[in-house]
């Protein structure tokens, strides 16, 4: 079944609004994995408007499930990535001031940019994903990098979804048709949400992660964190 990493982000968005340490991310985190997640994922930008670099050095000392750090393989961005040395990295090309990530890797123009990152962090043993847009020619030059992985990103899947399932998920089934012909793992993720995210699995063949936190943590306001990780892993299930 498609595993689910649950980005907190909002947790440490919150947090800061306040100072101080309410709500406590690390405790959050640890209930995230104990309530059934099998990731915690992390975005921090240079800015540390939400996620700190601290906070990345703290959850690593504790949490037990696959770690996950997303972010633009900048100088500062690197040397975070080898002293934590997480399971896997998303590269993600956000530019310092982007409200959330809102474009894909242009992998032919980028190419030689990211295999020369890639190279440094798959030395080192960490599992490299780059976030891609629902584009078949991205995907199939994804492999020229060396990632492991390409995170499609759904944000446009989301959109479409209430007005149009099926031409919505058209692009989406393609690109990962092509990730699976080239021998890309292949992860998901952007505003998917209880009413997408079924869908999405079903139609996705090899869907290995998704990676989800505004709408998540959006629906523990109403459900509680304990109850909305099952909800959205019973999403996961292509039976439902």
């Amino acid at each position: 079944m498609t595993r689910l990493s649950v980005n907190i982000n909002k947790i440490a968005t919150l947090r800061n609004a306040r100072g101080g340490n309410i709500p406590n991310l690390l405790l959050t985190a640890l209930d995230i994995e104990e309530f059934g997640a099998e990731g915690i994922t992390v975005h921090p930008r240079p800015d540390e408007r939400h996620i700190r670099y601290n906070d990345v050095r703290d959850l690593k000392k504790h949490i037990k499930t696959e770690f996950n750090i997303e972010g633009n393989p900048f100088p500062k961005f690197q040397d975070l990535i080898f002293e934590i040395m997480p399971h896997q990295v998303t590269l993600v090309p956000d530019s310092h001031d982007a409200i959330t990530s809102n474009a894909g890797w242009n992998t032919i123009k980028h190419k030689d940019y990211l295999k020369s990152i890639i190279k440094k962090f798959k030395e080192k043993g960490i599992r490299t994903s780059i976030f891609v847009d629902a584009d078949v020619e991205m995907v199939k030059n994804a492999i020229d990098t060396g990632c492991d992985r390409v995170e499609l990103y759904t944000e446009s899947y989301a959109d479409l979804f209430p007005e149009n399932p099926e031409q919505a998920i058209e692009p989406f089934i393609k690109a990962a048709e092509a990730a699976n012909k080239v021998g890309l793992g292949l992860n998901a993720g952007h505003d998917l949400n209880l009413e997408n995210l079924n869908y999405f699995v079903k139609n996705i063949p090899n869907l290995l992660e998704v990676s989800i936190g505004h709408s998540l943590i959006s629906d523990a306001l109403y459900f509680g964190l304990e109850n909305i990780i099952p909800m959205y892993k019973s999403k996961l299930k292509i039976d439902e």
